[in-house]
């Protein structure tokens, strides 16, 4: 049995000998800044109003660690458009101009109604923060999409009301 064993390993040593080695696996190459994956205005767009949406039923529903976190991711993306999109197409004014002078005032309104858990401050600066986004759409060339308070809930699988203590 020894010596068949030995047989084999010489047979396969052998075969082996005049095979070429395989060829190294090259390294992926490196992903050039222009390459790198960034999102499209519009793909942030439309995270910003599910936010806005989800901001509102959590204001409403009493929430308010919902609506900080909301509002958190609201202005995260704000930040987005300005690093992703400073300039767009043919706009006459750019998000990386209009953003920072029309959305920080309303977003720290919120912030403050938020904290403070008032309802009714939060509606006020909502609307005021709806009202921002009009007009900077208005001022990019985007006037034609306009938000407003929702009037249907269109996340009926999510909770918005407070977990109880």
């Amino acid at each position: 049995m020894r010596r068949w064993i030995a047989v084999a390993l010489l047979s396969f040593g052998c075969n082996r000998a005049g095979t070429p080695a395989p060829a190294a696996t090259p390294a992926p190459a490196p992903i050039a800044a222009a390459d790198a994956y960034a999102p499209g205005l519009g793909e942030i767009m439309t995270l910003q109003q599910m936010r806005h949406t989800k901001l509102w039923f959590s204001g409403q529903a009493g929430n308010w660690d919902l609506a900080s976190y909301e509002l958190k991711e609201l202005s995260e993306g704000f930040d987005d458009i300005v690093k992703y999109h400073p300039t767009h197409e043919e706009s006459p004014v750019a998000p990386k101009d209009a953003i920072p002078r029309m959305i920080p005032g309303p977003l720290k309104d919120l912030q403050a109604a938020v904290d403070g858990k008032d309802k009714k401050a939060f509606e006020t600066a909502y609307d005021s923060l709806t009202s921002a986004c009009n007009d900077c759409h208005q001022a990019t060339n985007f006037g034609f999409n306009r938000l407003q308070r929702p009037a249907a809930n269109p996340y009926p699988d999510q909770l918005f009301a407070a977990p109880k203590k």
